[in-house]
């Protein structure tokens, strides 16, 4: 069991950590004081910015709703059934008379249901002596209504006009005749309530309170009735200002008031809010922030204590063992109880200890073979029956005096000695290996043409940035000549495919020859299952442990029998699922 070392307390994590905490907590604490003054100024700016914006969105969308009423106003005057009714009423009949008028109610009624702020449509049809209303059906023309807002229909001050501090819009048909008074006039009633309503809705808190005031025509509607008609007068003279933000103190208290105007409805809406509304929540802020300051300087025991037990021993006796094992100690462990992280890492360390212990005597091992597979590599790089043959294949084609193919033939065999003999890199793309093979079957087909047949399927895209160690795939192929197809007497076949998945890529190299028995399989197949064994190292072996030293168990090289009853070599590269291919 280890002892916990003596060490400089200034130099601690836990001093580190408690220092932290302090240099964290404290100036939150101080900021917080800052923080409340300085809130306390800006909190008001802040709710009369959002109070002008939704002021502003408001009258854009009572803007939006008086603009359809128009559209649709205008619309109405140039109704075919109305201009009908009031040319032609003379000369139609009761059963006519009567469509008609039912007709244009229909349409007042379609009218009305189409803004929520209709409270009535009136169509005042003077020819005929009739109004006609969305909500009181047909009655005696209106004079009283039809001559007021005749008289205000010049007056530019205001698309809106007030009757009976209501607001109203109203067009006419003129009936082309100089000096006569319109024909029909349209007029559309707002609904006073339902437009407080909506000021109801504009009101921040339930203490504010909403005024609509027209300054052009009197009209004037708040939010709530009982509002102090001194913020009223204040509110109404202010609208004449160019500020959209001011205070109004009153009788010991403070408002807040802003406002926003629209020149196209000439109307103006405002909000006022008592400033204690603005105060209340900084107030509770203040008293939390006390609140808050204490509790924390209380949490900095408790850190401290906790940080000490839970932390600082259990971390210093692990950098202990560190240490201990930085001097060469592989062989001890730490011996605990804890069921925590900390367990958690004191049992991984064990595990490390003993898996790096594993490691040396797994690397010297993998060292010394990597030696002989890299020396043996290197003898058998060039295979003198192989160069016997092309010089044979050269000579064969200079006596023919073909230049063409001795041309082609001398490329492909200086690309081959090339690839063999470069000692620059240990392992190269897999679309390199791949042509490098293919080259190799191109040579050995101008030996055997007529005898033997090669399929070479094409390297998938994918898999062909994928990095492998140097002469994996070639001498497979070589083996599958010299030892199966050059001894047929019947035509041979030699395949060469692909095939990927998730997490394995394969290279599968098939011939039809039938020199190899099943033993001799069955003891091939073995030798290669014993990777940690000193056998000879021919070729087959040697890729094989390069591929397991390289990609990891489960990779290798595969010996079974063909579909094609020769032998079937199958090169598996394991790999990540977030590797690259």
């Amino acid at each position: 069991m280890l002892k916990i070392p003596a060490i400089s307390l200034r130099n601690t994590i836990f001093v580190r950590l408690v220092a932290t905490y302090l240099f964290v907590v404290l100036p939150i604490i101080l900021l917080g004081v800052y923080l409340y003054n300085w809130s306390y100024k800006n909190a008001s700016q802040d709710i009369s910015r959002a109070t002008v914006k939704q002021l502003t969105y408001y009258l854009d969308g009572l803007n939006r709703e008086v603009d359809w009423m128009e559209l649709q106003q205008y619309d109405l005057l140039k109704d075919s059934e109305l201009n009908r009714l009031a040319a032609m009423w003379g000369t139609m009949d009761n059963a006519d008379k009567r469509s008609s008028l039912n007709g244009l109610l229909h349409r007042l009624t379609s009218f009305q249901n189409s803004s929520p702020y209709i409270k009535d449509i009136y169509v005042h049809i003077r020819p005929i002596g009739k109004t006609v209303s969305a909500s009181k059906a047909v009655y005696d023309f209106d004079w009283g209504r039809y001559n007021y807002f005749l008289a205000n229909a010049d007056k530019k001050e205001s698309r809106l006009n007030n009757w009976n501090n209501t607001l109203h819009l109203s067009a006419s048909k003129q009936s082309g005749k100089k000096g006569e008074k319109p024909l029909v006039l349209v007029q559309i009633e707002l609904d006073t309530e339902r437009l407080k309503e909506s000021l109801h809705q504009i009101n921040i808190y339930p203490e504010s309170g909403s005024f609509l005031i027209s300054e052009t025509t009197g009209f004037a509607l708040m939010s709530h009735e009982e509002s102090d008609s001194a913020i009223r007068n204040y509110v109404e003279e202010m609208i004449t200002a160019s500020e959209h933000t001011s205070l109004l103190k009153m009788d010991g208290k403070t408002y807040h008031i802003d406002k926003t105007s629209s020149d196209k409805l000439g109307l103006s809406v405002a909000t006022y809010l008592p400033e204690e509304t603005v105060k209340r929540p900084l107030t509770i802020f203040y008293r939390w922030a006390w609140v808050f300051a204490l509790t924390s300087l209380f949490a900095v025991v408790i850190f401290s204590y906790s940080s000490y037990t839970i932390i600082h021993k259990p971390l210093l006796f692990l950098v202990q063992s560190f240490k201990r094992m930085e001097g060469g100690a592989l062989n001890i462990q730490i011996e605990h109880e804890q069921k925590d992280e900390f367990g958690y890492l004191y049992t991984r360390f064990n595990h490390m200890l003993t898996k790096l212990q594993s490691l040396i005597d797994q690397d010297f091992k993998q060292k010394m073979m990597m030696q002989k597979a890299e020396l043996k590599q290197l003898q058998s790089q060039i295979n003198p029956h192989f160069l016997y043959n092309s010089f044979f294949i050269l000579n064969s084609l200079a006596k023919t005096g073909d230049i063409d193919r001795i041309e082609q033939f001398t490329n492909m065999l200086g690309e081959y000695f090339r690839f063999i003999t470069r000692n620059g890199e240990d392992h190269v793309s897999l679309s390199e290996e791949v042509r490098h093979s293919r080259m190799y079957t191109e040579i050995q087909k101008l030996r055997f043409s007529r005898r033997i047949r090669v399929q070479f399927d094409e390297l998938p895209k994918e898999m062909e940035t994928i990095k492998v160690p140097r002469l994996i795939l070639q001498p497979i192929i070589e083996n599958a000549y010299e030892h199966s197809l050059e001894k047929m007497t019947e035509e041979g076949l030699l395949r060469v495919s692909f095939e990927m998945e998730r997490a394995e890529t394969r290279i599968i190299v098939e011939d039809n020859g039938d020199s190899i028995s099943d033993s001799d399989m069955d003891r091939l197949r073995d030798k290669l299952l014993r990777t940690d064994e000193a056998y000879e190292m021919t070729g087959i072996i040697n890729i094989h442990r390069r591929l397991v030293l390289t990609f990891g168990e489960g990779s290798g090289l595969f010996l079974s029998r063909s579909e094609l009853n020769g032998l079937k070599a199958e090169i598996r590269i394991r790999r990540e699922e977030s590797q690259n291919v």
